[in-house]
């Protein structure tokens, strides 16, 4: 007997787990031969994908949906035609009315295409013709945590992959010494970016954990756990990673457990990243006219404007997926003098993000979307008659923009009605989405299926249709 069988005797009870064990690989290993593995069912338009989410949900009604004639239904009550009885959180359950607020800033219309924009986003409007601007999206959830959720994974419960996950699955890495899926948070005007967001929203849910996201951090180590601690050189690192790794392939012959190999493949990313971080987080090259099109605000690290710079960088590596958040647009209150703050830290930095892949030829093959959970109810929430009033949670029409990868340039797409309330033509779910998104990506969303508990699982659940009036 070796010292192997000593420490794992070949009882019934082993026998059996290691059954079960090797047919739950075998099971894996043909999802990985067919859904996995890179293999795409359509020619891809886009290699890449760079989300930058606005969490807190973005009023649509002062970005991005120009409704010139709401002006004369200023402090008029919602009429019931329109809310059509449509819940409402309880933040304004208590109010006796709905006072009808329309925007307070100017729209305009960009270049050739014509698409409006607010005062607030000059720059965004500059680029205006590389964006396709949806107007018409519509969610099922009326409280942020389900709708982040809903957003980020197909699911307003928590447990899902999350759309970077999927991708890493369905499409394997690029670059060996960088994750194929980077999540940044940016530190808003008004607080700390590193907390308030669940990791879970970049989490692999029931895939194996190696295709969930790695978080680049604005403060302290770029990534943790990443450092060697004092004494240990790179050639010791690697000494010890090599018996750590035998030692874990021998447990996975004998267990059969896909999440060792998880645990192999993640030591050895992590050695890779070691080298990779430092040369990712060197700006030095960067030149003053790259920071001007992200502006001033790009050298400070943390920020969103640094963060859709290191988006750029991350995407030039073969990242596959990259996530920033951007959180404080949930103006219950004090919208007047909130939004033009979130506005300021967002618009020159997205706009710079859209020139600067396009310059360098990567706008074709890199899919940028822009975007909350939901948008803003067009009734003020604590009335209409002072400054200091907000807008409410909407989840029945919201507005997004997208550009590159595959995307039509400078398109309007879908309309609400004069109050903003009601999605009126073409409209597009969440699941419409995602499955347009993959679609860029060269991925059929009904065949990326994963199983798990008895059924397959997909990012659309059993939902979704590709919108093709948005493809290039």
């Amino acid at each position: 007997m070796n010292c192997n069988d000593y420490f794992h005797p070949h009882t019934r009870r082993h026998f059996l787990a290691r059954t079960g064990y090797g047919l739950g690989t075998a099971a894996l290993g043909s999802l990985l031969s067919t859904s996995h593995a890179g293999e795409l069912h359509f020619p891809a338009k886009a290699k890449r994908v760079i989300f930058l989410f606005q969490s807190g949900g973005p009023s649509h009604l002062d970005l991005f949906d120009h409704k010139p004639d709401l002006g004369a239904q200023f402090d008029k009550d919602l009429p019931d035609s329109v809310r059509q009885g449509q819940r409402i959180t309880g933040m304004v359950s208590g109010q006796t009315r709905l006072p009808v607020q329309p925007t307070r800033y100017a729209f305009s219309q960009a270049g050739e295409s014509g698409n409006w924009f607010s005062e607030l986003l000059p720059h965004t409007k500059g680029v205006g013709d590389e964006l396709c601007v949806v107007r018409s999206m519509f969610t099922e959830a009326i409280n942020h945590d389900p709708a982040i959720t809903f957003m980020q994974s197909g699911s307003q419960l928590p447990g899902r992959p999350s759309m970077g996950a999927w991708l890493d699955y369905g499409l394997g890495s690029v670059n060996e010494n960088l994750p194929a899926f980077v999540v940044m948070n940016s530190l808003p005007s008004n607080g700390n970016a590193d907390q308030g967001l669940l990791s879970r929203l970049w989490g692999s849910g029931f895939l194996p954990s190696k295709h969930q996201g790695v978080q680049l951090r604005s403060t302290g180590d770029p990534v943790l756990y990443l450092n060697d601690p004092a004494g240990m050189t790179r050639e010791r690192r690697r000494t010890m990673l090599d018996g750590l790794g035998e030692m874990n392939r021998v447990a996975l012959q004998q267990e059969g457990d896909p999440e060792i190999e998880t645990r192999i493949a993640q030591y050895e990313m992590a050695f890779r990243m070691q080298a990779s971080v430092p040369d990712l987080l060197d700006l030095k090259n960067e030149t003053d006219a790259t920071y001007q099109l992200y502006g001033d605000e790009a050298k400070k690290p943390g920020t969103f404007a640094r963060n859709c710079l290191m988006a750029r960088r991350l995407a030039e590596r073969g990242v596959r997926f990259i996530q920033l958040y951007h959180r404080g647009w949930d103006h219950h209150g004090d919208l007047v003098g909130r939004i033009k703050g979130q506005a300021f830290d967002i618009d020159q930095a997205s706009a710079g993000l859209i020139t600067d892949l396009k310059q360098r030829g990567m706008l074709d093959d890199t899919l940028v979307i822009f975007g909350g959970e939901f948008g803003r109810t067009v009734y003020a929430q604590g009335g209409a008659s002072h400054d200091n009033y907000g807008r409410d949670h909407h989840g029945k029409a919201f507005s997004l923009w997208m550009a590159g990868g595959g995307i039509k340039r400078g398109l309007s797409y879908g309309k609400t009605d004069d109050f903003g309330f009601n999605v009126i033509e073409n409209p597009v779910h969440v699941h419409d989405l995602h499955a347009t998104l993959l679609q860029c990506l060269g991925i059929d969303h009904e065949r990326l299926t994963y199983r798990f508990q008895g059924r397959s699982f997909r990012l659309t659940d059993v939902h979704g249709k590709v919108i093709k009036e948005l493809l290039a």
